[in-house]
Order: C-alpha cells, then sequence, then structure tokens
C-alpha cells in the first residue's frame, strides 16, 4: 500500500477501532466494542463450514452437477460445427439439437434445487449467528454497554447483522456457483483441446494484480464504513432521544452539527470502498473479455494451419463467454463478502469483552448485604464514590438522599450489583456480589431506575419478564399491588393488550407501574429503587409507595429519591456529598443534627 492510500485510509472515520492484535486481550478503546481480528475471523468461519459441512456438501454438490449439465452445450456444438463442415444430415443435426435441449432442461432443474438448498442452508447459518449474538448481546457486562454508547452497539445490531445476513444467505451461495462454474469451465476447455484453451489465460496478468491490490485496502476500508455507520447511529439516536433538552435549550444547530459531521465521515469513508471499486470493476471488466478475442485470435491462426478444427475454437470461445458471467458474478460478490466479513469481525468482536465478574461458586450466608470502603470510577483516576461503608439491616428501608451528582446512582448500582467496585467490596451474606452468576444475583439483588422499557408484547409478557412461569393471576395480583390493575383492565384487550414500538402507547407512567410489578414477580429480597417513581404525579407516587411498603414487608429496599417524603418514611437515611456518606440515621436523628439533611428537608419543605 503507498503513502497516498495509508494516509486516506488512516484519516477515515473508525479507523482507530479496536481491532485486537492476535492473542491479546481486546479492550474497550474510545468508548468502542471490540473487533475480531482476521484470525478470529477466519476461525469463525471455519467453525461455521465444520458444523454444516454435510449440507454445504450437498449444495456445492448439487452446484457442481447443475454446472456439468451447463458444459455440455459448447462440446455439443463442436459435433455440429465439425457435423456440418464435413456434411451431415438433418437428423442429425435434430438430434444433437434435442441432446442440448435436454442439458438445458437439466441444467434448470439441478439449478432450480441447488439455488433452494443454499438458501435453505444461508438461512440456518444466519438464524445459528442470529442467535448466538444475540445471546452475547444480551450477556454483555452492563457497564460495557453503557461505555460503549448507543450508536456503536445499534449499529451492531442492525447494520451489520443485515450485512452478514445478505452475505450468507446470497454472496456464499454466489461465490460457491461462480468458482465451481469457473474451474469446470476451464477444464471443460482444457479437454476439448489444450493447446486452444491457452488464449483463456490471458485475462489473468490484469485480474490478479488489481484483485489483489483491491483485497489488501478492502477490509480496512470497510471496517472504517461499517464503523462511520455506527457514529451516524448514535449521533441522530442521541439527538431523538433527548429531543426535549435540545428543544429546551436552543441545541438544535449543534445538534445538526454533529450529525452533518458524522455524515460527512460516513460520506468519506463511503467513497473510499467507492475508490476501490472504481479501480476493481473496470479493469476486471477488461480482463473478462480479453479471452474471448485471445481465443478466437488464437484459435482462428491454429485452425488455419489445421492444428484444430473449427468446431474446436468455436467450443472454446464459447467456453470463454461463458466464464464471463461466472467471474463478473464471482467479483461482485468478493465486494459483498467483505462488506460481510467485516461486519462478521464487528459482531464477532463482541466475544472478545471482557467479564466484569467471574462466579466462584460461593453461596451467600444470609442476606445482609455490606459495602465496605467502596469506591468507584467511571474513568480510571476520577473517582466518583470515595471509601463508602454502609451495612444494610435485613428488612430495613434506607433511604439515599443528597444533591444531583453527588453519587446516589452510582452507590445503588453498586448495591445491585451493576458495577462491581473499582475498589473495596460489596457483598451479601459475606459473598462480593461480582462472584455470584448473574441470574443468582438478579435472585438477590434487583434494580429499578426512572428510565422504564416497554419491550414489543403484550402486557402480561412484559411483567413477565420478572417471571417467566407466572400464571395470570399472579400477574394480575402484581399490577394490582402497584396500582395499575384497573387501566390495565381498560386497555382494548386488557392483559392481552399489544404494547410497544409500533402498538398501544403507554404513558411514562403507566411504564413505570408495570416495572415496578415486574419486580414484585421477581420477588427479591434487596430491592434498590432508584428514582422508581419519578415519573408519576407526586400524590399518585406517595399512594404507591405506601402500598408498596405493604407489599415489600421483610424485604431490604434502598430507596434513592429527591422526593423526601421517602426519606421521612425510611428507617434510616444515608446523606450522600461528594461520593461519600456524609450523614447517616433516621429523619428525627438527622434533623436534630440540624446538618446537611435538615437544610435539604427545610428547603424542600419551604417550595
Amino acid at each position: 500500500m503507498n503513502s497516498t492510500d495509508t494516509d486516506e485510509l488512516n484519516s477515515l472515520p473508525g479507523a482507530d477501532a479496536p481491532v485486537p492484535a492476535a492473542g491479546q486481550p481486546p479492550a474497550l478503546t474510545n468508548g468502542k466494542l471490540p473487533v475480531s481480528d482476521p484470525a478470529q475471523v477466519k476461525a469463525e468461519t471455519r467453525r461455521l463450514l465444520t458444523q454444516h459441512r454435510g449440507p454445504l456438501l450437498r449444495v456445492i454438490s448439487l452446484f457442481a452437477l447443475a454446472s456439468v449439465a451447463g458444459l455440455a452445450g459448447p462440446l455439443l456444438l463442436k459435433l455440429v460445427v465439425d457435423a456440418v463442415a464435413a456434411g451431415t444430415t438433418v437428423g442429425y443435426v435434430t438430434k444433437v439439437s434435442l441432446w442440448l435441449v435436454g442439458f438445458v432442461v437439466l441444467q434448470a432443474v439441478l439449478r432450480r434445487y441447488a439455488v433452494a438448498a443454499s438458501m435453505i442452508q444461508g438461512e440456518q447459518v444466519f438464524a445459528q449467528l442470529r442467535e448466538e449474538f444475540m445471546d452475547q448481546v444480551t450477556a454483555l457486562p452492563l457497564s460495557t454497554v453503557e461505555k460503549a454508547g448507543t450508536g456503536d452497539l445499534v449499529s451492531r445490531t442492525t447494520n451489520d447483522v443485515e450485512s452478514v445476513s445478505f452475505a450468507v444467505r446470497f454472496a456464499v451461495p454466489q461465490i460457491l456457483v461462480s468458482c465451481i462454474t469457473v474451474i469446470l469451465t476451464v477444464v471443460a476447455a482444457a479437454v476439448v483441446s489444450p493447446v486452444t484453451a491457452l488464449a483463456l489465460l490471458v485475462g489473468a496478468p490484469f485480474m490478479i494484480p488489481v484483485t489483489l491490490w483491491y483485497l489488501r485496502r478492502s477490509a480496512a476500508g470497510y471496517l472504517a464504513e461499517r464503523e462511520s455507520y455506527s457514529v451516524v447511529n448514535g449521533a441522530i439516536t442521541e439527538t431523538i432521544e433527548g429531543a426535549r433538552t435540545v428543544d429546551a435549550l436552543s441545541l438544535g444547530p449543534l445538534r445538526r452539527r454533529t450529525i452533518d459531521d458524522a455524515l460527512a465521515g460516513s460520506y468519506k469513508a463511503e467513497r473510499y470502498t467507492l475508490f476501490l471499486r472504481s479501480v476493481l470493476f473496470p479493469a476486471t471488466e477488461f480482463a473478462f473479455w480479453l479471452p474471448v478475442a485471445a481465443v478466437l485470435l488464437w484459435g482462428g491462426w491454429l485452425a488455419s494451419q489445421g492444428v484444430v478444427t473449427p468446431g474446436i475454437v468455436a467450443a472454446v470461445a464459447l467456453y470463454a463467454v461463458q466464464l464471463i458471467d461466472p467471474i463478473n458474478t464471482l467479483i461482485m460478490w468478493l465486494d459483498e463478502l467483505q462488506v460481510g466479513a467485516s461486519s462478521l469481525a464487528r459482531i464477532t468482536g463482541i466475544r472478545n469483552v471482557p467479564a466484569d465478574r467471574t462466579a466462584t461458586g460461593a453461596k451467600p450466608d444470609g442476606v445482609d448485604i455490606d459495602v465496605r470502603g467502596a469506591r468507584y470510577a467511571y474513568r480510571p483516576g476520577h473517582d466518583v464514590l470515595h471509601g463508602v461503608d454502609l451495612h444494610l439491616r435485613r428488612g430495613e428501608r434506607l433511604a439515599v438522599v443528597g444533591p444531583s451528582g453527588a453519587g446516589k446512582s452510582t452507590l445503588g448500582r453498586l448495591i445491585a450489583g451493576i458495577h462491581p467496585p473499582t475498589g473495596g467490596a460489596v457483598t451479601v451474606g459475606g459473598v462480593p456480589l461480582v462472584d455470584l452468576p448473574l441470574e443468582e444475583l438478579r435472585s438477590e439483588v434487583a434494580l429499578v431506575t426512572q428510565e422504564h422499557h416497554v419491550f414489543v408484547g403484550s402486557v402480561a409478557d412484559n411483567v413477565r419478564l420478572g417471571k417467566s412461569s407466572a400464571e395470570t393471576a399472579e400477574i394480575e395480583r402484581a399490577l394490582d399491588d402497584v396500582g395499575a390493575l384497573g387501566w390495565v383492565r381498560m386497555l382494548p384487550e386488557g392483559l392481552d393488550t399489544e404494547v410497544g414500538s409500533g402498538a398501544h402507547a403507554l404513558t411514562p407512567a403507566q411504564a413505570q407501574e408495570m416495572a415496578l410489578a415486574r419486580l414484585i414477580l421477581a420477588d427479591p429480597h434487596t430491592l434498590v429503587l432508584d428514582e422508581a417513581t419519578s415519573l408519576i404525579d407526586p400524590q399518585a407516587a406517595r399512594d404507591l409507595e405506601r402500598s408498596l411498603n405493604a407489599v415489600l414487608a421483610g424485604r431490604t429496599v434502598v430507596a434513592i429519591a429527591h422526593r423526601l417524603h421517602t426519606a421521612h418514611d425510611a428507617d434510616r437515611v444515608a446523606v450522600v456529598e461528594d461520593g461519600r456518606i456524609t450523614e447517616l440515621g433516621s429523619h428525627d436523628e438527622l434533623l436534630a443534627r440540624n446538618g446537611s439533611y435538615a437544610a435539604l428537608w427545610k428547603s424542600w419543605h419551604a417550595e
């Protein structure tokens, strides 16, 4: 690669994407999820080929038979030409023509079954890839997902999955067909006349160097192109999700510039890969037709010297023409395969995300949660929490209050086991939360935030996410406990009403109540409620919290809230300031101290 190509490639968006070196542990780089290296992509391809070896051999065999049937045409044409030159009968020509029609029909039938088999095989491979990918995505550490950002993960689950799907369904079968056809056609031409078939090689000096030039650059180019899509997705998604803030703060021009910059980067990446194709396709197109002209000229001279017959020249020339379509198809789908391979590298790269915890198999001795010297930093060297100590008493209600940005939500996430502490420890029954398998952890501690998601499906299916085996009666009791059963019964189809994207739209308050119903079904012994009733009006929130207190009796509840009536009702109150617990005690005790909590209480009552 010359210096100009290198400079242009390095300037593309995503050129610094985290492609791990072979044998090195990958890590999140610049907020981007890792990308598999070429060796890993090849290993993944070999794994898939090995697992689907039988069906793949069947597909190849059918295409090979179809290609063999298609090779009969030039041979039969040779017989007709030589027979006519020597003098023959109409009956002979008719008989050969019927054989020709028969082989055409046979080729069509074989190709039909070959294409059907390849499509079925492609769907099976893609289904496996998709299921494995979703398993890997849902198993990603939540801390990693948050750091990676929306655009990168969304682009992998949409653009990249779609590209791999297209490659598996169409590119791989087409390349197989083309390779088989090219090999058999060249062999057939060599069998008819080796000396005449030499002319088929004249296009190689033009095609091979250009193709190699393209392949050396295309992988990195398409990786940068795929990466640029994640930047565009992220810029647009963040703008849409923050539309109200953008409008309130008049950030429209700034967000438009951000999106324009992302689109400019994507345009640059697209233009680079288009440049590669603009060199590849014209050069290979010239190389396609050169052998046809060479066969006619070379074969004509050989025929004039009596070395071969006119029929041989016609057959080899026809084989040369038959090579054009499969080689053209091979080059075209090779380009699509490069796109698919780049997307596969991004998809399989998710496997390289290091786990943020390792289950040790240790069993908790009790349900008490202890936070000892806990520290946490979203960025190395910038602690959000500074040596927090806290013992949660079984069955108590602890309210966590403090100014915005003090670290309340971060502390809640550590208690819920979402983030492993970067220092100190958070344990349940003496066992660090990060030592528990995720499924077991969620049965111990659960987190509900003010950000609630409504999944596409029925109301019952959404609530049942808390407990997959829940019966209708259990779901209704959970909804009733949070005061949601009334409005659910008023929906067009009650519990069976479809909600989520494109279906019945729930209000933020309804979505929040549904999330709390899930929590009741999940039935963990410790709950972390991070502004879990913030989207409900104050009086309704007050009533809901009282109902939850009755339902959640006996469970430990950590409530992070700005509404201080939650603190008033709690057994203890923890005041968090600048990443530290500065006050801890009951509502009355903290008021008597006349410290930070007392000031917050007075300020809240004065509003």
